[in-house]
């Protein structure tokens, strides 16, 4: 077995539960593993819902402050949010997003763990997942604005902070793999990795408050108050939750579609994890109490989650029986779709709601759900990496970075639907790809430096780190390109995000082509032909 785990398909004799698997085919392990796999990037997909719901939760929790009118100087209660948007977008936003990478990186860190090389899964996948954030995720929000509207950054001080420390760690990564100590992490370039990204929230605050002579003097326009503003159109499903709506929350036949997998909000999902935050809470806090401060109350909620479960496989089976004109295949893709998703929603109902605690309980067990997704997706990584004789890294800055990255794509394409303004859309991207690295990477490295320091009095060393420098260099290049393409649009059609679909669908296709140059160029290095 080499130093990424991957090993001939002729030696390979690990396994994920069974000794059995070994007597099967490699052709047939790599199947079985695949779709594993595969449906763990859809499980990582179902909690986002979870997640997104929480956060919202969190980002909404405001204090009583007084203030002086003016006029009268009374002396007056308002309300206030206790969490600033830049700090929001950073730390929740972003480091959410980006925590089945991070939680993949550690997990790859303690499996190798007393080793003279770091493992090579974590920093492979979380470049690769800067790829997929910075290429693909630009591609979907730019196309998705509805009838050609243009949106933009309105605080474009704060997004080029943001964007500098972005381009910054990529270098850094470079000059401490290159240039200080080539093919090794003391422990110091581990600890200064890490501390970085303290650096970047106190920049971006700075900015966001503006404060003289630490700040560019950049207009600041406004930004919506909630992250994901409401639609006034907005669909919730027909469930019933003992509790006396006066809407009636009902859907019509005409009114259930698909669930789109793209959106954890989507008007048309069938789910109850569907339904907004702000929506369920009109509906809960109800005219017979306020506050979930009753233990039955909640309970019943909490149970109700476990009901709604194979809610969606029944309204599939209605849609069937009901609307006659659909082609008998897409009904049974409906089906087949709902009854993959069920045995995830029945799991992810063990969160408890998001209404407790103001989210923040939902939201710790959900990043504890993706860590636990994320263990099993290196375990099959390294089994297919094994069973191919693939090399890990080419599977993992490709197929595994996609996967793993699929809530950024979620954040990034719901915000620029929802929000008026491209901020937290293009913010996620930027700011993901600087976690990535601060804390992707830097945490790794710092737990496995400092055990090779303490314990093997010996440095770490880097694995390839060859074929990663070429990746950084592949990757600064292509997205001096991405930016460029992004300011050109601000300066044409007056925003990033948007604009007529020819333009945004050319844009759309340019963003994914460099995305398909450094996956190409980066494989083809690792793989030793270039």
């Amino acid at each position: 077995m080499d130093k990424f785990g991957s090993s001939s398909a002729e030696t390979c004799a690990i396994y994920l539960l069974l000794h059995g698997e070994t007597d099967l085919g490699n052709q047939l392990r790599f199947f079985v593993y695949f779709l594993g796999l595969s449906y763990c990037f859809i499980g990582l997909s179902a909690i986002t819902s979870c997640f997104f719901q929480s956060m919202e939760n969190i980002v909404k929790q405001t204090k009583s402050v007084v203030v002086v009118d003016p006029c009268s100087k009374a002396e007056l209660i308002k309300k206030a949010k206790i969490w600033n948007h830049t700090i929001a977008d950073i730390t929740l936003l972003a480091l959410g997003t980006s925590f089945p990478q991070i939680s993949l990186a550690i997990i790859d860190a303690f499996q190798n763990l007393g080793c003279k090389y770091a493992g090579g899964l974590g920093p492979g996948t979380l470049v690769g997942s800067a790829a997929f954030d910075l290429f693909p995720i630009h591609a979907v929000c730019v196309v998705v604005p509805k009838d050609e509207t243009v949106k933009r950054i309105s605080d474009i001080g704060v997004w080029l902070v943001e964007l500098f420390w972005s381009f910054w760690a990529y270098v850094w990564l470079y000059i401490i793999l290159e240039v200080w100590t080539p093919n090794m992490i003391t422990l110091w370039e581990a600890f200064l990795t890490v501390l970085q990204f303290g650096f970047l929230l106190l920049h971006a605050y700075v900015q966001d408050k503006r404060f003289p002579y630490f700040s560019f003097p950049l207009p600041q326009g406004k930004r919506p108050e909630d992250w994901v503003p409401e639609e006034s159109n907005f669909i919730t499903p027909d469930v019933d939750l003992n509790i006396e709506s006066p809407d009636g929350f009902h859907v019509s036949e005409e009114q259930e579609e698909m669930v789109d997998i793209l959106s954890p909000h989507s008007r048309k999902g069938p789910s109850y994890q569907n339904i907004p935050c702000e929506g369920l809470e009109d509906l809960v806090y109800s005219n017979s109490f306020k506050r979930l401060d009753n233990r039955r109350d909640i309970l019943s909620l909490w149970g109700q989650q476990f009901l709604n479960a194979p809610m969606p496989i029944l309204s599939a089976i209605r849609r069937m029986k009901s609307r006659k004109e659909d082609h008998i295949i897409l009904q049974l893709g409906r089906i087949f779709w709902e009854f993959i998703l069920a045995a995830w929603r029945l799991l992810f109902a063990i969160i408890p709601p998001h209404q407790i605690a103001h989210g923040w309980i939902s939201f710790i067990c959900s990043l504890a759900f993706i860590t636990g997704i994320a263990y099993v997706v290196t375990r099959l990584t390294r089994l297919i990496g094994c069973v191919t004789g693939i090399n890990s890294y080419v599977i993992a800055f490709t197929a595994l970075a996609s996967g793993t990255s699929w809530p950024d794509l979620v954040a990034s394409k719901l915000a620029a639907e929802r929000q008026v303004t491209a901020d937290s859309a293009i913010a996620n991207i930027t700011c993901s790809n600087a976690v990535n690295i601060y804390i992707g990477i830097g945490i790794p490295w710092l737990i496995s430096s400092t055990y090779n320091s303490v314990v093997r009095k010996e440095p770490l060393y880097i694995n390839n780190s060859e074929g990663l420098s070429f990746s950084l260099l592949v990757f600064f290049v292509t997205s001096i390109c991405c930016i460029s393409v992004l300011v050109l649009r601000r300066l044409t059609l007056g925003g990033e995000l948007g604009g007529p679909k020819p333009l945004a669908w050319a844009t759309s296709f340019f963003f994914l082509l460099l995305w398909f140059i450094f996956l190409l160029l980066s494989s083809l290095k690792v793989s030793g032909i270039i």
